[in-house]
């Protein structure tokens, strides 16, 4: 069954897709992974985005207006992905997080743009959409939901194991007992250098590339202080967060705070060492051997070295000696939950996410066949990716 997942992340700066062909053997099931891409978004349609997201305020009409064009842009993607396999049976699009409604430490909501009913027009298939809101509605937290690609990739190693995600917001999967026992957001990974570096009139491109302002930067020790001192990261497990808290305003109270004024080499590298504690205290706390990085962060060098030296007795490699791609991955988990949802099985992780009991996960939009018929399927307790000699990325 070829299934293609569609994601972008809170650093909203493109759409991932990966297609993933999964066969089910009892109680493993294997995927291949046929085509992976990565889609900036066009440059106008990313400041309109960015334009409305927190702490900006924004309207119903342009909120519809994005939720138009965002489908329009998956749609896009959705359409060369699937030609490239020779189509699809599902597609499964996870959207682009807009909102993430947090009250007193609890989910209350969570919304993702980007009209599926585009989509499905375009790839011929059928779409699973929204697919946070069934574990928000059971008490979750509707996140991480890659707790679920991370225990079934990870539960056959001995020890204890985390999974470290550093896209706009990191977040750590737990694996221990031949399952995902934990998981949670633990604060900013790209998403405060990210809108830092946008802020400045002395570095383009809305990244720091290679770590190279971080790198040629000192750490500001009392900004850092002030920045450490957030009560999220005091907060027990589930939890999520996103750039509702952690943005450009967000710095600038901290700076406020601390009375610095640091040029913008240090105060990236200044958020970048605001990463690597933050990360490095949750993978201490959680006691764990061995170490499985992805996402964005881990093409910076500088801190990918800084989080090496703040861990020296925890063995670490990238998701892709598992089969997933480190910039793929996500895109590889919304497949999955595609998977689960198609055979009418639960994909989130109550342990992780806090919710009271399991849900399938996401609406399905019917493509131009009208509803899937599939089978169903008893739930995997294990995943073997593997990619194809043919694969394009």
């Amino acid at each position: 069954m070829k299934i293609l997942g569609l994601m972008s992340g809170t650093s909203h700066d493109g759409i991932d897709a990966a297609v993933v062909d999964f066969t089910d053997e009892s109680a493993t099931l294997s995927g291949v992974v046929l085509h992976t891409s990565t889609t900036p978004y066009r440059a106008d349609l990313r400041e309109r985005l960015a334009a409305a997201l927190p702490p900006s305020r924004t309207t119903f009409a342009e909120a519809c207006a994005l939720d138009t064009m965002i489908g329009q842009a998956f749609a896009e993607v959705a359409a060369s992905a699937s030609l490239d396999v020779g189509g699809v049976d599902l597609v499964c699009s996870h959207g682009q997080t807009v909102f993430h409604w947090i009250d007193d430490g609890r989910a209350r909501g969570t919304l993702q743009l980007g009209q599926p009913a585009w989509i499905a027009d375009a790839a011929g298939a059928p779409v699973v959409s929204d697919i946070r809101a069934a574990d928000i509605v059971r008490g979750g937290q509707g996140a991480p939901l890659v707790c679920l690609l991370d225990g079934m990739l990870l539960g056959h190693l001995p020890g204890v194991s985390a999974a470290l995600n550093l896209g706009g917001i990191a977040n750590m999967t737990v694996v221990s007992h031949g399952s995902a026992v934990a998981a949670y957001d633990i604060g900013p990974a790209n998403a405060l250098i990210d809108a830092a570096v946008a802020a400045s009139d002395s570095a383009a491109g809305g990244f720091d590339a290679d770590g190279a302002l971080a790198a040629s930067g000192h750490v500001d020790r009392q900004l850092l202080r002030v920045l450490l001192d957030e009560p999220f990261y005091a907060r027990r497990p589930p939890k999520s967060t996103g750039k509702e808290l952690f943005n450009g305003d967000y710095i600038n109270r901290a700076l406020e705070s601390a009375g610095r004024t640091p040029g913008i080499a240090d105060l990236v590298a200044t958020l970048t060492e605001l990463t690597v504690r933050v990360s490095a205290q949750a993978v201490s706390a959680a006691g764990a051997d061995r170490l499985v990085v992805s996402g964005g962060g881990v093409f910076n060098p500088v801190l990918m070295r800084r989080l090496h030296r703040a861990l020296p007795h925890v063995r670490m490699s990238r998701s892709d000696d598992f089969g997933a791609p480190a910039g793929d991955k996500e895109a590889i988990l919304v497949a999955l939950i595609g998977w689960f949802t198609a055979h009418g099985l639960p994909a989130n992780v109550p342990e992780c996410t806090g919710a009271a009991s399991r849900a399938v996960l996401g609406s399905i939009t019917p493509g131009p066949q009208g509803f899937p018929d599939f089978e169903a399927a008893d739930a995997p307790s294990g995943l073997l990716l593997r990619a194809s000699p043919s694969r394009r990325s």
